[in-house]
């Protein structure tokens, strides 16, 4: 659901509630009346009506400076993302739905000169006004989740969450899911392409495959569907999406379109890139001389770290599936270790070459991939990564002091030296 309707269903509801709950009231439950004197009951509602609606401009204008300050001083990516925050639009469908609804009941409060308060409605204003204070206290907790060592830790949580989603033990998944490896014999019943998709429409991300739904078509047509275009690509007019090798017949193009989910900007689902690209951008805009920030890049490390670790321990290469015969049917382009070694590092690198601190802690980072990782050829890459880097320590214009303490590997960055040869 789009989310600008959480807050308008409330205001509906509330708009029918003011309607009918009164007239209910005053036409079978006369007998129920608030003990409170009428001009109580309205200063009271009264208060309620105005002081909400002031409340919601002050907490939302102070939601809205707070995120765009974070997305300048972290990065513009993160702006969508705090603003799809469901709590933003609840708090403000409750807020204005109290409002409303305060108003409502307000008018009918001395209805027809009978000295009445309406039971229900005042106690459902008060409901609501009492709902609206837990939604605020919760506002301010999420404006605290703002804070940098929050933001980062937040950005981790997501990274580990798709690793996880998206990297599941092959035999906790169904038998049409992802499955490993691809043998030679199976490039056989590839067969030449007989259809290709092409993107048209206005520039759009992929963000989510629908796996089965492209493996039962692939299986129906007796056809292979190797998608071109991978989650998180933009897809421009013209883009070649996917190619049909072999079948029985064409695919319709709807069908296989309504299987790949697009959005205006990447999301988190499928794409574990993702969240190491919002790490590195808050690591590169803290290296920015305007910032000048190398401990924030330092505990951004910290969580990429992390995540890198967590993929060492996952088969990168099983960008296929089979159906239920064990037939492959799709092929989905998925990044190599290299690729989020290029990716998580590169970058910080080449913006961190004059800060000690940096350079510190991507060698304790990359030492400490090198004692996880039980792939050798991926603990050959990090050996190259490490051996570049300290290539890049010994061309920078640091003095000869700056340069041995660089080529010391220290997980605070400036904190606890550790030399590589007394660690082992």
């Amino acid at each position: 659901m789009q989310l600008w309707r959480i807050p308008m269903i409330y205001i509906g509801a509330s708009v029918v509630c003011g309607f009918t709950l009164p007239r209910i009231e005053q036409a079978y439950l006369t007998s129920y009346t608030f003990n409170l004197s009428v001009a109580s009951a309205q200063a009271s509602l009264s208060a309620a009506a105005s002081g909400m609606m002031a409340l919601t401009g002050v907490i939302f204008a102070m939601a809205f400076v707070m995120v765009q300050f974070s997305a300048i001083a972290y990065s513009p990516r993160l702006v969508l993302w705090f603003g799809r925050d469901h709590v933003l639009f609840h708090s403000l469908g409750v807020f204005t739905a109290t409002f409303l609804y305060a108003l409502f009941t307000l008018a009918w409060i001395d209805r027809g000169a009978s000295g009445t308060v309406p039971l229900f409605s005042t106690l459902l204003v008060m409901i609501l006004v009492i709902l609206s204070m837990l939604l605020f206290a919760r506002m301010v907790q999420r404006l605290k989740n703002l804070q940098i060592t929050s933001v980062l830790q937040l950005i981790g949580d997501k990274g580990r969450e798709v690793i996880r989603d998206t990297f599941r033990r092959l035999d906790e998944r169904p038998a049409a899911e992802w499955k490993p490896g691809i043998k030679a014999a199976d490039t056989l019943y590839f067969g030449p392409t007989t259809q290709t998709v092409t993107y048209s429409g206005n520039p759009r991300t992929i963000t989510e495959l629908n796996m089965e739904a492209l493996v039962q078509q692939g299986k129906q047509s007796d056809a292979v569907i190797e998608m071109v275009a991978a989650v998180g690509d933009t897809l421009i007019e013209g883009s070649v999406i996917l190619r049909i090798h072999g079948g029985k017949a064409r695919l319709p193009e709807g069908d296989l379109m309504r299987a790949i989910h697009v959005d205006v900007a990447r999301t988190f689902e499928q794409d574990p890139k993702y969240p190491i690209r919002l790490l590195v951008d808050v690591a590169i805009k803290a290296l920015s001389p305007a910032i000048n920030d190398p401990t924030t890049a330092v505990q951004a490390i910290d969580q990429i770290e992390d995540l890198l670790r967590r993929l060492s321990e996952h088969d990168l290469d099983s960008g296929f599936a089979r159906d239920s015969d064990g037939v492959l049917r799709l092929i989905v382009p998925m990044p190599t270790w290299e690729d989020y070694m290029t990716l998580a590092f590169d970058e910080i690198r080449q913006f961190g070459t004059s800060s000690v601190q940096v350079m510190r802690r991507l060698r304790a980072a990359l030492i400490g991939l090198t004692d996880v990782t039980m792939i050798d050829a991926r603990a050959e890459s990090v050996q190259r990564y490490l051996k570049h880097l300290d290539l890049v320590i010994e061309r920078s214009p640091f003095d000869l002091e700056d340069k041995t303490m660089a080529l010391q590997e220290d997980r605070q960055g400036l904190g606890l030296s550790r030399r590589r040869s007394e660690r082992s």
